[in-house]
């Protein structure tokens, strides 16, 4: 009994020390509060969805005969699976998600690759107007290219204005040019193939071109060289971009909503939106979970391919001029048409837009038929239902005081969290708390942005733990999923940054005294300003632009400018939709004219990495 009380008192003493450590230490602290806030804001919510997805659900008694009204279920589940409704609500749109994301992925990889080649490997021209153009599609909202899109191809199949074609031609395009599959791939391909871009581009210019120059020594040709020699070396960036590139159509919402609904071509992200409008709630769940065990299987999968490949040494210790490819006599076509090509994908769907946004009627160009109601015209009962002017319409000056206030705050709290995480990160490096604080911290990146939505619905739509209120309907839920949806990118910058810092800096402070507040302020957060500022401007564009996460959240009163232009064209509206585009887009340009002229923020790494 004495040895009992004896091992007690040693254990409770242990524990005292180990509380007494974590309270006194930062670093400690720090790294237990980043682990409840990440256990909370993700591996909860995703319990929670789980849970919610075996439990009866009040929809389903007038669907069943059982006389249930709580427990666990796999009725939800084999409604989904195996049901009259399987085909329509699961099969087709996943058959069709995964068309989508295959078919954006290939021709993104031949875009993006085929314009990174370009750039590093021949003697082209102008390749800083080319990166520009290359990034700038993916800074603006993926459903600018499909609103222009529906500007020019549109047919009589929905009704409504005319697109230019039809207008000005008398040419009606076939259904499947206006809507559905092969329009929403083109589109995202114009918005995705930047990750090829930029990986590719990266991957290639690390690679020392002693490499192929001993190739065209041994007598291989140009041909030749590109397929066995620099293809296998670039091989992880590619396999890394087609997973993004796949994962992020897989949960792109915008576009296949604007250019699929219209003639019920559903994906399986607005089948998650329809399911949750239809209160069928376990079935939105269901989805969401197999949408994000898809994208984390293609996750897994890129990590297991690309760690069993064999480590090559492609970066020398001697500096070697890159092997450029001589375009010869073509070099000037070659490059004016990548030019001309690129410029009118980039600019001509904004040119449109803002030209729509003038026009009384729609696809009408005759010169009196533009005009400034849409942007300052007074309520007229024969126009879109009264609806005023987008500069006078309160609806829209409280939409975007709420976008300016989520991306704002958004930014500003993720970038700083990022930060903070990223210093605990590297000061905790190895341990395990480091390491499950920075897989927790990555999870997000597995979760595409609308069943994110139907994850936070899930939870935040109730009381949990008894004393956190309801957020559902609150601005503060936006933020929050806001928050939690930008930590990889957050995380990674602020690591990036710690990175870069010498632990002998805070050594030398401590040892003069110097609190750890005082050393963290005064030293660490002056050397990362730049950092951090750059990995906000990011962070706000991203936010800025945002749909698919917020889309299930909010309410009248928490609506943005986003969520209020899907409404727009959703009721036929497309002026209004077309001037709430315009704004969205020249408020994101500002941005990257800061970020590039003040922060002198290397936008493209932060997009690449």
């Amino acid at each position: 009994m004495k040895n009992r009380k004896n091992a007690l008192q040693i254990y409770l003493i242990k524990l005292s020390n180990i509380c007494r450590s974590v309270l006194t230490n930062p670093v400690h602290l720090l790294s237990i509060l980043a682990l409840i806030f990440l256990v909370y804001t993700i591996v909860i919510p995703l319990w929670e969805i789980i849970s919610q997805s075996f439990q009866w659900q009040l929809s389903a008694q007038a669907i069943t005969v059982e006389n249930k009204t709580e427990g666990l279920t796999l009725f939800n589940w084999q409604r989904v699976f195996a049901s009259s409704i399987s085909k329509p609500l699961f099969y087709v749109p996943v058959y069709n998600s995964l068309k989508i994301s295959a078919g954006v992925s290939i021709l993104s990889l031949v875009l993006g690759g085929g314009l990174a080649w370009l750039v590093t490997r021949t003697d082209f021209s102008h390749k800083s107007v080319i990166t520009f153009l290359a990034i700038l599609p993916y800074m603006l909202p993926s459903w600018v290219t499909s609103f222009a899109w529906l500007a020019v191809f549109k047919n009589n199949k929905i009704g409504g204005s005319q697109g230019i074609l039809q207008s000005l031609l008398g040419i009606n395009p076939p259904d499947w040019l206006a809507y559905g599959y092969l329009p929403i791939v083109l589109t995202l391909t114009l918005n995705y193939f930047t990750f090829f871009f930029l990986l590719i581009s990266v991957a290639l210019s690390s690679i020392s071109s002693d490499l192929e120059e001993t190739a065209e020594i041994m007598g291989a040709g140009k041909l030749k060289v590109l397929i066995k020699v620099t293809f296998p070396l670039v091989i992880p960036a590619v396999f890394s971009a087609f997973i993004l590139t796949f994962s992020k159509s897989m949960g792109s919402f915008g576009v296949p909503a604007f250019l699929g609904l219209p003639v019920k071509y559903y994906t399986i992200s607005t089948m998650i939106h329809s399911s949750i409008q239809n209160r069928m709630t376990a079935e939105a769940y269901i989805l969401s979970i197999i949408l994000l065990l898809i994208c984390g299987f293609m996750i897994f999968m890129n990590q297991k391919v690309i760690g069993q490949r064999k480590s090559y040494v492609t970066i020398g210790g001697k500096a070697s001029g890159k092997n450029h490819f001589p375009l010869g006599k073509w070099k000037r076509p070659v490059t004016w048409l990548i030019l001309g090509v690129m410029g009118i994908a980039v600019f001509t769907p904004i040119v449109i837009l803002i030209l729509r946004s003038f026009m009384f009627m729609d696809g009408n160009f005759n010169p009196n038929n533009f005009t400034l109601h849409f942007w300052i015209g007074d309520s007229n009962s024969s126009i879109a239902s009264g609806e005023v002017g987008v500069l006078k319409n309160q609806a829209i000056i409280s939409a975007l005081k709420n976008s300016l206030m989520i991306a704002l705050t958004g930014a500003m709290i993720s970038s700083c969290i990022g930060l903070l995480m990223g210093y605990v990160i590297m000061k905790e490096r190895k341990t395990f708390l480091s390491k499950i604080i920075e897989q927790l911290s990555f999870a997000p990146y597995m979760i595409p942005g609308i069943a994110f939505s139907a994850i936070y619905l899930s939870m935040f739509a109730k009381k949990t733990f008894g004393f956190i209120p309801v957020l559902y309907g609150s601005i503060s839920l936006i933020i929050l999923i806001s928050v939690v949806n930008e930590l990889p990118f957050a995380v990674r910058s602020g690591t990036s940054a710690m990175l870069q810092i010498g632990k002998e800096l805070e050594e030398a402070a401590a040892m003069q005294g110097a609190s750890w507040r005082k050393r963290f302020f005064y030293i660490i957060l002056p050397i990362c300003k730049k950092s951090l500022f750059g990995s906000f401007l990011l962070l706000f564009i991203s936010l800025m632009k945002e749909l698919d996460l917020i889309i299930l959240l909010v309410t009248p009163k928490t609506r943005t400018l986003t969520t209020l232009l899907f409404d727009y064209a959703e009721h036929g509206y497309q002026q209004f939709s077309n001037v709430i585009m315009v704004i969205i887009v020249i408020i994101i340009l500002i941005t990257y004219s800061l970020a590039k002229r003040i922060g002198k923020v290397d936008l493209a790494k932060g997009i690449g990495g």
